[in-house]
């Protein structure tokens, strides 16, 4: 029954979070960051696939209206599908504007990484030891997983992929929509221009930062 509970609030914050998120995106009234923070976007990955999703649902919507006008003898349900479609729609561009309004940060408190309106971790500096660029495909779509072969490295990918590895200084757990994270030595994050985030990130490290 607790977890029942705890996946309602979760499913009830995410829902919130994101009609929030396309409110704000729709008035171009972006979250506010530090002073000198830098920006980072995460949506490339995904953009496409849901842009095309968008597009074909709203081509659906009116067949299927003509189709439900010919087929179907109550108004209630007519309606009822085609608000149902609607409803699909604005959740498609909620969940890209979730992504655009939520981009990586990089400030002088750390790294924080983000992605829609789940995932929001700042990695202080002092806890990271190597931020390099190096892209990976992931076996599945899951935005968290633990590495198949090292459970102390976190995925957090988009689309499938990676494209940072952040080293960290010791062992660390992490804020996750399920809950803390196990600890973990290397998280692994997605970002549109990985080469300009690590670039960005690695000013905020110390000078003998080895490079990779």
């Amino acid at each position: 029954m607790r977890r029942a509970i705890r996946l309602a609030r979760r499913v009830v914050a995410y829902e919130w979070g994101m009609w929030r998120s396309l409110t704000r995106w729709t008035l171009r009234r972006p979250y506010p960051v530090a002073p000198g923070a830098a920006t980072f976007a995460n949506v490339g990955g995904v953009q496409p696939i849901l842009l095309a999703f968008i597009a074909l649902s709203t081509i659906e919507i009116p067949i299927l209206d003509v189709i439900l006008r010919h087929t179907v003898d109550s108004p209630t349900i007519r309606h009822a599908a085609i608000g149902i479609g609607v409803w699909g729609v604005l959740w498609m561009v909620g969940l890209l504007a979730s992504l655009r309004i939520h981009p990586h940060v990089v400030d002088d408190a750390g790294l924080r990484v983000r992605n829609g309106v789940s995932i929001d971790i700042t990695i202080p500096w002092a806890a990271v030891a190597d931020v390099a660029v190096r892209r990976r495909s992931l076996p599945s779509s899951r935005a968290v997983r633990y590495d198949e072969d090292d459970p102390e490295v976190l995925n957090l990918g988009v689309g499938s992929q990676t494209a940072i590895d952040v080293t960290l200084r010791a062992p660390l757990t992490v804020p996750l929509p399920s809950g803390p994270s196990t600890e973990v030595r290397e998280i692994r994050m997605y970002a549109d221009d990985p080469a300009a985030l690590v670039d960005r990130a690695r000013r905020h490290l110390p000078t003998t930062q080895p490079k990779r």
